[in-house]
């Protein structure tokens, strides 16, 4: 001040001492030295872009002036504020920045300042503003600061500030705001913060705080904002926090809050904002009672709010946003929610709400987002809804029951950009979209829409805003157009998978570059991928796994470096796998399995270091080593290569994927030893190395591996003993079958004992001791039992000229020997039981289809389901009966598998022939899956069928010994081949019975447990436990009447009482027609005579079959096959007149078949039936014998047939010659001179044998001696 009023004098003392004073260096002279190196001082610990602070030096004028600095107006005048505000400055707040004593203001928000904030802050007694938020300062927060008692506005969020909150800031009685959020505070809430007087926003969100929070703060009279959010608080809400009558924005979501919510809260006079979500709040949703609430912004999503939805939420007539999701809300939606005039955004998604959605929330003309996904509601999408919601952008109805045509005017709806109707049950055509042109986001997936001719994709090419268009999962088919390659350019995420298209995938899907995922897994896609796809450079997610793709993978791929999953599995791709690949470098998934791959595996391909989730080569025709380079995967979880040809030892560098979990490598042909690194792999779950040819020793590192719960080693060729413990104690998770040279120390499910060994030379002589004694008695014995053996059998040759002619069919039989099959060939063969392989299922499992490597033509397997009581039985008993009964109707084993699977479970399995033609129950009343149309049996392939039937069931009862009855006769059960000759199937399973009666008596035995088929199963048998062969007639009568009538048992028309027999029987003469399937005579011009000659004496067999009594039945000789025989040989079809070689001599049926000229029909090939025709001689009056047995006993038959021919009804066989009967002629007086003599034959054979067994033995004694002394010289006597 004196300066300026005494400038003369003021000049006079600068001269006087000696200063060059002159007007223009006057401020120089004015300002505070300490405030200039303040400020120099806090400028040298900052570093910033080029020319920052450049005004800041030592020679320029007034500091004043510098950039970002404030000064006062008197004089001197001081630095007042300092704002570096977004500068881009970097580096430490000096200390000597406390030097600036008058600063009222310090901003240096949103740059990047580290280091602690320095507690000499608190010297600037006249701070008002501290703002250091948005930098990354850390350390504490100093409680220094509390001396600035002026301090009003306290900003330092967006930090990385530890530690706890100083209570001492409650101080600062003048704070009004304090922004601490965004750091990595702990601690609880200093409850005096409630005490600050002028406080008016309190933001502590996202931070580390605990506690609970202080009920003082609902007392602060002026604290309008308060944003607890994103800490770790716990407890309730205060109910002083609830009733404050200042407070408007309340935030305390993503906390541990519990409890219910106060009542108050809804009801508040001033709140108009209210975040609750991510929380623990129960309870249900307060009911709101006053009639104006200024609540605009409700959120209590992510709770576990139960109860309904209250419709007083309507008399929030404010609300704009309103958050309930993902809670568990019952009920349906209020109605009353519609009529708020202001509400924006509904969302109710992840609740439990069900019914239709009110008319009024469709009629919301204010609404912008409408999002119910994650529910259960139902109904149908208004028609109008694309004019009753104008201002509609988000419509998210996914997960929902939706059903119905999408309605076309929401092609009206035009600021629609997101549209989700994912999951529901939507019908029709996808409408044309293209009218939207803010469209972002079309989710139609997993629906039943179809695609007229795809020209709404052409539609969608209008929507230039479109990322994602998901289709998946709907049925869609036909071909993919090119106009795909037309969508927008920005387009990101297309989902295609799971429908029924077809046809090549166009080349311009190439166009859509700017695609990061691509699924069209899940189709019928055809040909090649094209190789325009290695233009997606952007691509991520590559799927056309399960496609009917071929040629070769596109070289074109390794294109797309920034892939992350390509899946090409289940296809029919082949040549080698591109060795581009390995230029996707990002790749995590990787999956080529189910294809027809071949040559070696590139080794760049398993050097892509990112290779993570899953390696699938598996199924393929992969050969030669597996490269080493496999080691270069160190943080792969699953490798699968089983399935393939590949060869050698296996890479020891495997054992450095120490993140490995699932190890598949079966069914190859890799040797050598498990190495040694594989101990490495501490992570590992699964391991399967079945099914090669590995040796050695099983390792005992394998214990050792703590993560191990599965580990199958069968079928390869380990020896010695299996480690104990670790994995080893759990039986169930340890799979070793197959390898023959493996014993156990403790006793494991097949597996033998090891013996006790040891080192000492002298504890293995005994052992060899043993051997050298038992080794030559063991070889003598059966050279013994061979010699006796061939001499008895070369006498009774000689004996019985007969036998010799008789057993050349039994050699035949002896030499048939079943192939050996394993549980790993029935897996290959079944492509490892596909589903696609699938033909059937029954009471006991499930029936697949296969190529076996013996068998040329495809094979049925029929795989027992163990699990299911009485399957084990049943393999047993039906093992028994195909070793016993052959015959050309009943289908033939050709080999069993009995062993166990790959978890060590048993496993049971038969071979059968397939038959390509199904079974008769799909020609009768099943359509072809291949046009839809039902197929068609002429009535002379019926004929022929039934003939076949009762053929086999004429065997089953009278020619086994003893015989078989089958209990389960029925269209399911009879087999077509190619020629449609019938097979009898699953004959006996569970129900397989052997009865001690005579074959020519009504053999009955007890089943307790008869599980027949409805409709089939005779009357008697619901009566009584008795069963009989004319129970096996009753099924075959049905059977016959259901051929000729076209309709099942079972049918709709027999729920009233009446049966298939009384149907027909009703009809029978009169009105013979209604009852005859029309589609047998469609194409016959004479069905007339068909009618008179074929149809109804096929009838009358069918109903004299199945009588309700049995006694109205024909009998065990089953006579239904003569009337059969006389039907169906004048049309061509009688049964062969000789026995096919799998029919075991002396039980095949002695039928005569007619001459070649009636297996032969014009233009025909042999063994072709003609349609029935009816001699003029021919006359339908009894059922005449043509079946002889080979028993040498007199049978019924033989006897009705000589009294027939004595009354000269019946013709004799040599009037006949087309129906000569065939019988084994009778033994004569010779025969039986033969036989008497053999016993006498057979004692001079067995005294023969007995004395070359006596000077064996001798021998043997001799030999034995020898060796047991020199034994117990070597091992017992002491040497001298």
């Amino acid at each position: 001040m004196t300066t300026l009023l005494f400038p003369g004098l003021f000049r006079f003392l600068c001269l006087f001492l000696g200063f060059s004073c002159s007007l223009p260096s006057l401020g120089i002279c004015d300002e505070p030295p300490s405030d200039r190196q303040a400020l120099l001082c806090f400028k040298s610990q900052l570093s910033g872009p080029a020319g920052f602070l450049a005004s800041w030096t030592n020679t320029s004028t007034e500091f004043c002036d510098w950039h970002g600095i404030t000064c006062g107006v008197t004089s001197p005048r001081h630095v007042i504020a300092l704002n570096l505000e977004s500068q881009g400055i970097s580096g430490t707040i000096a200390p000597c920045i406390a030097k600036l004593t008058w600063l009222t203001r310090l901003q240096l928000s949103n740059n990047s300042f580290h280091g602690a904030v320095p507690s000499e802050l608190g010297l600037l007694s006249r701070l008002t503003n501290l703002n250091l938020s948005m930098n990354t300062l850390e350390g504490n927060i100093p409680p220094e600061i509390s001396a600035c008692s002026q301090l009003q506005i306290l900003g330092l969020w967006n930090n990385s500030l530890r530690g706890e909150i100083p209570h001492s800031l409650s101080q600062c009685k003048r704070l009004q705001e304090i922004n601490l959020g965004n750091n990595k505070l702990q601690g609880s809430i200093p409850p005096a913060f409630g005490d600050l007087p002028a406080l008016r926003m309190l933001v502590l969100a996202k931070n580390m705080l605990t506690g609970t929070i202080p009920p003082s703060l609902g007392s602060s009279r002026h604290l309008t904002y308060a944003d607890l959010g994103t800490n770790a608080l716990g407890g309730v809400i205060p109910q002083s926090l609830a009733n404050s009558s200042s407070l408007q924005v309340l935030r305390l979501m993503s906390n541990g809050l519990t409890g219910e919510l106060p009542k108050a809260l809804l009801n508040t006079l001033s709140l108009g904002a209210i975040f609750l979500e991510k929380n623990n709040f129960v309870g249900s949703i307060p009911s709101v009672t006053v009639a104006s609430s200024p609540i605009k912004k409700l959120s209590l999503r992510f709770n576990n709010l139960s109860g309904g939805i209250p419709s007083s939420l309507g008399n929030l007539s404010s609300l704009v946003h309103l958050y309930l999701t993902n809670n568990h809300l019952v009920g349906s939606i209020p109605e009353r929610l519609g009529y708020i005039p202001t509400l924006e955004i509904l969302t109710l998604t992840t609740n439990n709400l069900s019914g239709q959605v009110p008319p009024s929330i469709f009629n919301m003309s204010s609404l912008k987002s409408l999002t119910i996904a994650e529910n259960s509601l139902v109904g149908r999408l208004p028609l109008d809804i694309g004019y009753t919601l104008p201002n509609i952008q988000d419509l998210i109805l996914s997960y929902n029951s939706f059903d119905g045509p999408i309605p076309s005017s929401l092609l009206k709806a035009y600021h629609l950009q997101r549209l989700d109707l994912n999951t529901n049950r939507f019908t029709g055509l996808i409408p044309f979209f293209g009218s939207l042109p803010n469209l972002v986001l079309l989710d139609l997936a997993i629906n039943k829409l179809e695609a007229d001719d795809w020209g709404f994709v052409s539609s969608l090419s209008k929507c230039s805003r479109l990322n994602m268009l998901a289709l998946d999962g709907n049925n869609l088919n036909g071909k993919l157009p090119s106009s795909i390659g037309n969508l927008s350019n920005s387009l990101d995420y297309l989902w295609l998978s799971s429908n029924k298209i077809s046809g090549p995938v166009p080349s311009e899907i190439g166009n859509l570059k700017s695609l990061i995922g691509l699924y069209m897994g899940d189709n019928l896609l055809t040909d090649n991928i094209p190789s325009t796809i290695g233009k997606l450079y952007k691509l991520v997610d590559l799927s056309f796994a399960q496609n009917r793709l071929s040629g070769q993978i596109p070289d074109t791929v390794g294109n797309l470096v920034q892939l992350s999953t390509l899946e090409l599995d289940h296809n029919s791709f082949s040549g080698r796998i591109p060795a581009s690949i390995g230029q996707c470098t990002q790749l995590t998934i990787l999956n080529l399995a189910h294809n027809s791959l071949d040559g070696r595996i590139p080794s760049k391909i398993l050097t892509i270091s990112t290779l993570s989730k899953e390696l699938d080569l598996s199924n393929n025709y992969l050969s030669g080593r597996m490269p080493d380079e496999v080691g270069s995967l160190l943080h792969l979880k699953k490798i699968n290569m089983s399935n393939n040809r590949l060869t050698g030892n296996i890479p020891s560098t495997l054992g450095q994927c120490v993140d490995l979990e699932y190890l598949e490598m079966q069914n190859n042909f890799f040797a050598g030893k498990i190495p040694q690194t594989f101990s490495n792999l501490v992570s590992i779950k699964h391991m399967d190395i079945s099914g090669n040819n590995l040796s050695g020793k099983v390792p005992e590192f394998l214990k050792s591996l703590k993560s191990l719960q599965g580990l199958n080693l069968s079928f390869n060729h380990f020896d010695g003993a299996v480690p104990t413990g670790g994995v080893f104690d759990n039986i169930g998770a340890v799979s070793l079958q197959g390898n023959d040279h493996l014993c156990t120390i403790v006793p494991m499910r097949g597996m033998s004992l090891c013996m006790a060994l040891s080192d000492s030379k002298r504890k293995q002589k005994p052992l060899v001791l043993v051997l050298v004694i038992l080794l030559p008695i063991v070889v003598a014995t059966a050279i013994l039992f061979s010699c006796m053996a061939t001499i008895y059998r070369r006498k009774r040759m000689q004996a019985n000229p007969h036998l010799q002619h008789d057993n050349a069919h039994v050699k035949k039989l002896e030499k048939i020997s079943f192939e050996k099959i394993s549980y790993e060939d029935l897996v290959r063969a079944t492509d490892r039981f596909s589903s696609e392989n699938l033909i059937g299922s029954g009471s006991f499992g499930r029936v697949y289809k296969g190529s076996l490597q013996f068998q040329a033509d495809q094979v049925a397997i029929k795989i027992f389901d163990l699990d299911i009581t009485g399957a084990d039985r049943s393999f047993i008993a039906e093992c028994e009966a195909l070793r016993n009964v052959r015959h050309r109707n009943l289908v033939k084993i050709i080999t069993s598998c009995s062993s166990v699977d790959h978890t060590g479970a048993d496993f049971k399995a038969l071979v059968f022939p397939y038959m390509p033609n199904g079974n008769l129950e799909m020609w009768l009343h099943l359509k072809d899956p291949e046009d839809g149309e039902k197929k068609i049996l002429s009535l002379s392939q019926r004929t022929n069928i039934a003939l076949d039937v009762a053929v086999a069931l004429d065997y089953l009862h009278n020619q086994c010994a003893p015989p078989v009855i089958h209990c389960d006769l029925k269209p399911s059960n009879i087999l077509l081949g190619l020629d449609m000759v019938a097979y009898v199937i699953d004959f006996g399973l569970a129900r397989f019975l052997f009865g001690t009666a005579n074959a020519h008596q009504d053999s009955s035995a007890s089943l307790s447990r008869l599980k027949g088929s409805i409709g089939y199963i005779p009357p008697e048998y619901g009566m009584s436990e008795e069963i009989s062969t004319k129970g096996d007639v009753y099924s075959f009568g049905v059977l016959l009447l259901q051929l000729i009538a076209g309709c099942s048992p079972t049918d709709e028309k027999f729920n009233d009482g009446i049966s298939l027999h009384e149907f027909v029987d009703r009809a029978f003469t009169k009105n013979i027609r209604e009852v005859v399937d029309p589609t047998m005579l469609q194409d016959s011009s004479n069905a007339t005579d068909m009618m008179k000659n074929c149809v109804i004496p096929l009838l009358t067999i069918g109903l004299s079959c199945s009588m309700t009594s049995p006694k109205e039945r024909p009998g065990s000789d089953f006579r239904p096959l003569h009337g059969l025989n006389e039907v169906a040989r004048f049309g061509g079809s009688a049964i062969p007149e000789q026995p096919p070689e799998e029919v075991v001599p002396g039980v095949a049926i002695g039928v005569a078949a007619p001459p070649s000229s009636f297996r032969q029909t014009p233009g025909g090939h042999p063994g072709s039936r003609r349609p029935c025709t009816l001699p003029p001689m021919w006359r339908f009056n009894s059922w005449s014998s043509s079946v002889t047995h080979t028993a040498a006993s007199k049978s019924p038959i033989e006897a009705e047939q000589r009294e027939a021919r004595a009354a000269g009804t019946v013709e004799s066989p040599q009037s006949r010659p087309h129906r000569a009967i065939h019988a084994r002629p009778r033994r004569g007086q010779k025969e039986r001179e033969r036989l008497l003599g053999k016993e006498s034959r057979r004692a001079d054979a067995c005294s023969r044998a007995w004395a070359m067994a006596g000077w064996s033995a001798s021998l043997q004694v001799f030999w034995t001696s020898r060796l047991l002394s020199r034994a117990l010289r070597e091992n017992f006597i002491p040497s001298s």
